[in-house]
């Protein structure tokens, strides 16, 4: 008995598989998958044996069809999708494929290829937003764990409980992996849970999503670095690049990770969008946890031998490239940018200027002052002009109630996280009274009571409705509502946000019914932001208005598709992560609406349009990427400010800026171009060309021939619902369906096939066969539980019910689509794939082949007997009698080992092992694997699931 033998067991028969333990046997039941597989230990079973034969294994046969397992062609049909559609351990290279419930594209298989060339893996994925580098990252830890190269995976990720939240998603709802979420409010819960009292909760639950801020703690690491997983994702890797001592968060998380790191055979994924933030020794820290050799490299200057070695763990494409050199089609939404302006009211008019003639004040009386002092006061107009026009909320947030407060001398501020939102930890969106509480206590009484008036004209904007950047929101979120779209609403203060979110619900509320507006910032618990998605994602007319605490990490794609600034960013990359929740790689729609709003009287909004944001926009058209603003931020501000504050002689009488001719400006903008040039070889280098696009597609075609793709999925889902009386409603011009599952509907349905269903409450429930798709229908791919269930009970009921069975494993037609007699033998074929030093891995497939005459005469090659068995449909009618004698003979044959028969069928599957191996070849190949030694050895006899004659209306 070897692994992929039939076995009997228990009264029933199983299929043995590979196990790792000399002392056990592992069992999988003929139609069922690896989740119910048991284990039996050898000495038990001997044991109990002698009183209990059935405990026993022996060997055991598939029993072939007979006779009473004849019916339609539909049901020949059903059995053949409904066999594909159970393999899991498929025969193709991939082993994860038949688990995972998308299709990936060609481009996102690249990094699982580089992963295969390394031990210990330690791989970089900087693919642009939106790419989808979690799946990327996923389909490698799946396929490792698939191989048995790994037990354990975990994801570290900043904490934010919608993040981890997503990633838990990912990993049970598209790689069928669950996993539990470690932080500081789960971790109490996890551990009562264990089965083990002896074991910590990192080596008891096999797959983990974890706050690293939470693992990073002195109290924490030194756990999980006992019992550390053996694959470690690290998402937003940027984040944990060495920055500095101050920065102690910062310098916990990449002590954390540069530990992991030292672990001899540490398998490492590391994803960001930013890898280089500008900063060189930033960078060369981050590539130190792929190799601590890398932190030494010029990376400007690599060369040739230090490129191809960083190249080995370093992938870096822009959307652009992968639609040009990887996909046929588009795979990404088209991103439709633009512009809306409004003009200030006169009351805004006002305020605008009081507040711009007292912050340029304070800046000029601050130039004699020590540096310290001047600093302060720069920060302090900076941050008080961006509140007021960032609305009149803000404003008052900002100034109302003030109280004068001294400064120690020892105190100091990051003050580019308040103003430049430079901080990947946490971004600052409350109002910045730090900062103008440090200019405030310089000042005098005269000036402090300016402010407080400052807080009245506000006051009087709001209860006199005199806020036209409101006004124009209005106005840009209705058009988008009436043209389907759903909003989100980006802003960068608290105060700003509530006032935005209660003016769209007030003013559109009567337009659109049941309109929903949420905010979400802050100071919204992680719980209360999780509620509050979940609940504003159920509304037809939506609207999410945010700041900058949601930009970064959570994916929106599925329930948002337009963005409003409503605030301009400091910071260009910000805007490309407010983008970026929603124009990504599963976008739901074709189009993606980006909007920038703000006034040409508002002279924040003319620099940075001017120094910032149009030069970033510039960039990302001629590159397809954005690059960071280079240098520190610090010295960025100070050439804003000067931009802002000093340019009082190129000012027009319509209060608008110019900065052509500015040296500062011009040597800024010099210096990013360098970094652009710096980026753009960069992408060159590491865009992994050297991987052939038209190899990885043959692999995936071959993987869907086995497994079954989209079009696989549909015909037998729409199929077995016509076999189960089960209504379906198509949506004419689209891959819709609608499937009632009240509870009378589903009433008679099978319990396995029912408890797949989602609520009978919803009534009807909408599923597609395409994904992406619409929001509103949910994707029904080949590993969906309704799919899956059907599949198993469709399978199970033709091999053990016989003639009343749905699926029919015997099927005899007459039709005038074929000249001569055709017989088409359907095969499930194990095979074991042996490499070196490595336990055998047990794959399976469906085999079609088929012969001509009752004497196989004449064999069909695969592609002729798979479109014959799919798409030959009787055009006469034919009796029982008839049916029971043409089926008796290839039957017959097969008994009985006719050579003529039963010997070219097994050459038929040592054959098709052979091209498996090829196939598994070229894949390691391409992943530079040991080649040489790797066997594909076909298990025989093959199961013969079913056989279909094919009779000809006119027989010669």
């Amino acid at each position: 008995m070897n692994p992929g033998s039939i076995v009997r067991c228990r009264n029933r028969d199983w299929v043995l598989m590979p196990s790792e333990s000399a002392d056990t046997h592992l069992l999988r039941p003929l139609t069922g998958a690896m989740d119910d597989v048991v284990a039996i230990h050898k000495g038990l079973t001997n044991l109990v044996g002698s009183n209990l034969p059935e405990e026993r294994i022996t060997p055991s046969v598939f029993q072939p069809p007979n006779t009473n397992d004849l019916s339609d062609a539909i049901g020949s049909h059903l059995l053949w999708q409904a066999s594909r559609l159970t393999l899991r351990e498929g025969a193709s290279p991939f082993r994860s494929l038949g688990k995972i419930s998308i299709r990936p594209r060609i481009y996102q298989l690249v990094p699982l290829l580089m992963a295969l060339r390394l031990d210990p893996i330690r791989l970089l994925i900087a693919d642009d937003v939106g790419v989808g580098k979690t799946a990327e990252a996923l389909l490698i830890a799946r396929e490792l764990y698939d191989r048995g190269e790994i037990k354990r995976i975990c994801v570290l990720c900043p904490a934010n409980l919608l993040l981890c939240e997503h990633w838990q998603s990912e990993l049970s709802q598209k790689f069928n992996l669950d996993a539990v979420i470690i932080r500081s409010g789960t971790i109490n819960q996890l551990d009562r849970k264990k089965t083990n009292d002896q074991e910590s909760i990192y080596k008891h639950y096999p797959i983990q999503v974890a706050s690293i801020d939470f693992l990073k703690s002195d109290r924490n690491r030194a756990l999980f670095l006992q019992d550390c997983p053996d694959l470690i994702i690290v998402d937003e890797a940027h984040g944990c690049a060495y920055a500095s001592e101050s920065n102690a968060s910062k310098h916990q998380r990449h002590s954390l990770i540069k530990q992991i790191t030292e672990r001899n055979g540490q398998h490492m994924l590391f994803l960001t969008a930013t890898p280089h933030s500008g900063i060189e020794g930033s960078f060369r820290s981050l590539i130190s946890f792929l190799n601590p050799e890398f932190s030494n490299w010029n990376t400007s200057q690599l060369n040739e031998d230090q490129r191809i070695e960083l190249a080995r763990h370093f992938v870096q494409r822009t959307r652009k490239d992968i639609e040009t050199n990887w996909e046929n089609d588009n795979c990404f939404p088209e991103r439709k940018p633009s512009d809306k302006t409004y003009k200030l009211t006169p009351g805004y008019i006002d305020l605008f200027k009081k507040t711009y003639a007292f912050c340029n004040e304070i800046v000029e009386e601050g130039v004699s002052l020590s540096h310290r002092e001047r600093r302060v006061r720069n920060w302090g107009a900076l941050a008080l002009l961006s509140c007021v026009m960032s609305s009149p909320a803000a404003a008052i947030a900002a100034l109302k109630n003030r109280e004068q407060k001294l400064i120690d001398e020892d105190e100091d501020i990051d003050f580019n996280s308040w103003i430049f939102e430079t901080s990947t930890e946490h971004v600052e969106d409350d109002q910045p009274s730090p900062v103008i509480d440090m200019a405030e206590s310089l000042l005098g009484e005269r000036n402090r009571r300016r402010l407080r008036s400052f807080a009245r004209l506000s006051q009087e904007l709001i209860e006199k409705d005199q806020d036209n950047k409101l006004s124009k929101c209005v106005e840009i979120v209705s058009d988008l509502l009436r043209n389907g779209f759903c909003p989100i609403v980006w802003c960068r203060f608290v105060a700003t946000s509530e006032y935005v979110a209660s003016g769209l619900q007030n003013r559109l509320e009567g337009e659109f019914r049941n309109l929903r507006t949420v905010f979400i910032n802050g100071q919204v618990g992680e719980d209360e932001r999780t509620q509050k998605l979940n609940e504003l994602v159920k509304e037809k007319h939506r609207i999410l208005v945010a700041t900058d605490c949601f930009s970064e990490g959570i994916n929106l794609q599925g329930s948002f598709n337009a963005i409003v600034h409503y605030d301009l960013p400091w910071n260009p990359n910000r805007l490309e992560q407010r983008e970026g929740r929603v124009d990504r790689y599963g976008q739901l729609s074709k189009t993606v609406k980006a909007i920038r709003l703000y006034s040409p009287d508002n002279s924040i909004d003319g620099v940075l349009l001017n120094v910032l944001l149009n030069k970033a926009k510039e960039i990302h058209k001629v590159l397809g990427t954005y690059v960071p603003v280079p240098e520190e931020s610090e010295s960025v501000t100070e050439t804003l400010l000067n931009a802002l504050f000093k340019r009082e002689e190129r000012r027009s009488e319509q209060d608008t800026f110019d900065f052509e001719g500015d040296d500062r400006i011009i040597g800024f903008h010099k210096t990013w171009d360098e970094e652009v040039e710096r980026e753009r070889i960069n992408r060159t280098r590491f865009a992994q060309r050297s991987i052939k696009p038209e190899e990885v597609r043959q692999e995936i075609e071959n993987c869907d021939a086995v497994l079954g793709d989209p079009n696989a999925v549909r015909e037998f889902v729409l199929n077995a619902l016509d076999k189960l009386h089960m209504s379906c409603l198509h949506i004419p011009g689209t891959d819709h369906y609608d499937i009632p599952v009240n509870e009378s509907a589903i009433a008679t349905l099978p319990n396995a096939i029912k408890y797949s269903l989602p609520d009978p409450k919803i009534k009807n429930w909408k599923i597609t066969f395409s994904s992406p798709d619409d929001a509103e229908f949910d994707y029904v791919g080949r590993n969906h539980r309704f799919v899956s269930a059907l599949a198993r009970y469709f399978l199970e009921e033709a091999l053990t019910k016989s003639g009343s069975a749905k699926a029919s494993r015997c099927g005899v037609i007459k039709s005038n689509e074929i000249s001569r007699l055709t017989t088409i033998v359907l095969l499930r074929v194990r095979y074991l794939i042996k490499i070196p030093q490595r336990a055998p891995m047990l794959s399976e497939e469906v085999f079609v082949t088929g012969y001509v005459g009752q004497d196989a005469s004449e064999w069909l090659d695969e592609k002729e007997a798979y479109r014959l068995l799919s798409e030959v449909q009787p055009t006469q009618n034919i009796d029982m009698d008839e049916k029971r004698e043409r089926i008796l003979i290839p039957l017959d044959l097969w008994n009985q080992k006719a050579p003529g028969v039963y010997g070219a069928i097994e050459d038929k599957v040592k054959e098709r092992a052979k091209e498996l191996e090829a196939s598994h070849k070229r894949v390691r190949k391409t992943a530079s694997l040991r080649i040489r030694e790797l066997k594909v050895e076909a298990q025989t006899p093959p199961d013969l699931l079913g056989v279909l004659v094919l009779v000809p209306a006119v027989e010669s």
